[in-house]
């Protein structure tokens, strides 16, 4: 409990910071529709904040390094405030990208700075805790930026001006904080072709799981909107969405602690699939079930980056923790770019309805590919070298960057997935 006070500084500015921008990720692409921006233009947008998010990701160890945390999140805190009024100020379409772009920049760079943060000032004893809480408090905090959506008329410019005061207070918590800063960021190596040999299945889940909740992210209130829902109706289903997200992170973590990581991430991309097949079908047949359907994709669905995560950490010999984390979000970011364009092409093509048509394509791809690396290569079902950790993937927030379970240092040497390299 100590712990968790003297950290409350820092999980208070983030529940802040993910309300705001929670509110202003649906508030955008229902503005967007409203202004009749075409779905490919809207998709385009959802790939601009992903591209800011990898390279906020890649470079802010560049930016904390002179200056130290609070200067850098402070400055990150005033430009992500200034953005969405700037929103309402012009509706150019690659001006929007632009913007979106800027918001993805500083938001990786505000959670990099409060995750490494917090990974430092907790110890192996306490860290699982704090990262719980912290997790738990994502998902809440997006939640009542959807709430808050249900108050205003997305037309107008009152929606963007609270976005842009609850971000500007996110600052205020980190600025006062009388918690030692962290040593500076530790730029990462990114290598995602050696932790794609090192570990085929947890590397293809973090980028599936980007390419579906990139889109997802980006497009699903256009979806919403299409299926005949209000504001209210769209920012719930947002928010019943990200609530089975939240409530199947512990079931799911806690069947693969016990049994072969890849047959949970099997079984939850296949279940995903059904579900986006589900949605699609029930959007033009079945409305009332679109809520219910929302609810299971976001339980099948989300967890699936925390249990990619957790199998290639299981696979670490002489790389470090974050190394490798470090790679995974760099595949779940490239992913989480490409996504909304081809979700936003097949919707063109073929209606809104096709954002879960082709989500349920790509989680059936998965789950055939981790089905046939099973088959081909079978492991020991138990053979784990560290426990499931929670962990939201980037669709608002920066993944747990900095792995909770231990300091930076090599895992007891597993056998290998691949007992030959790939040639």
């Amino acid at each position: 409990m100590a712990v968790i006070l003297q950290l409350g500084a820092l999980l208070l500015s983030a529940t802040i910071l993910l309300t705001g921008n929670g509110l202003l990720t649906t508030l955008l692409p229902l503005r967007a529709e409203a202004e009749a921006f075409p779905p490919l233009s809207i998709g385009l947008m959802g790939s601009g904040y992903f591209v800011g998010f990898v390279a906020g990701c890649l470079s802010v160890a560049y930016l904390v390094r002179p200056v130290g945390h609070i200067r850098v999140f402070t400055a990150m805190s005033a430009i992500a405030s200034v953005i969405p009024l700037f929103h309402v100020l012009t509706l150019e379409e690659w001006t929007w990208w632009l913007l979106r772009a800027g918001t993805g920049y500083c938001i990786a760079s505000l959670f990099l700075v409060i995750e490494s943060w917090l990974n430092e000032r907790t110890d192996n004893a306490s860290r699982g805790t704090v990262f719980s809480i912290y997790t738990t408090l994502t998902f809440a905090a997006i939640i009542g930026g959807q709430i808050l959506l249900t108050l205003y008329n997305p037309g107008g410019f009152t929606p963007f001006i609270i976005a842009s005061i609850i971000i500007s207070l996110a600052a205020v918590p980190v600025a006062l904080t009388a918690i030692a800063a962290p040593a500076p960021l530790t730029a990462v190596r990114i290598q995602p072709f050696r932790l794609m040999r090192m570990s085929p299945a947890g590397a293809s889940g973090c980028f599936a799981v980007g390419l579906v909740n990139g889109a997802f992210w980006s497009l699903a209130p256009v979806f919403a909107s299409s299926a005949g829902l209000d504001v209210r109706g769209v920012a719930t289903f947002i928010g019943v969405t990200v609530l089975g997200g939240a409530l199947s992170q512990w079931p799911f973590g806690r069947l693969s602690d016990r049994f072969d990581r890849r047959a949970i991430i099997a079984l939850a991309a296949f279940l995903s699939a059904l579900t986006g097949f589900s949605l699609f079908l029930a959007s033009r047949f079945w409305s009332p079930g679109v809520l219910p359907l929302a609810f299971l994709f976001g339980a099948f669905t989300f967890p699936l980056y925390a249990l990619s995560v957790a199998h290639a950490n299981d696979l670490i010999t002489d790389e470090s923790f974050v190394e490798v984390s470090g790679g995974l979000l760099f595949l779940n970011g490239v992913g989480s770019v490409v996504g909304p364009l081809i979700s936003a092409f097949a919707m063109r093509l073929a209606g809104p309805d096709a954002l879960f048509l082709t989500s349920g394509v790509i989680c059936l791809m998965l789950t055939v590919f981790i089905l046939l690396r099973i088959r081909t290569l079978a492991r020991p079902p138990t053979m784990h070298s560290a426990d499931y950790v929670a962990a939201t993937d980037s669709g608002i927030s920066a993944p747990v960057a900095y792995d909770p379970r231990t300091e930076e240092m090599p895992a007891p040497e597993p056998e290998q997935e691949e007992p030959q390299p790939v040639r």
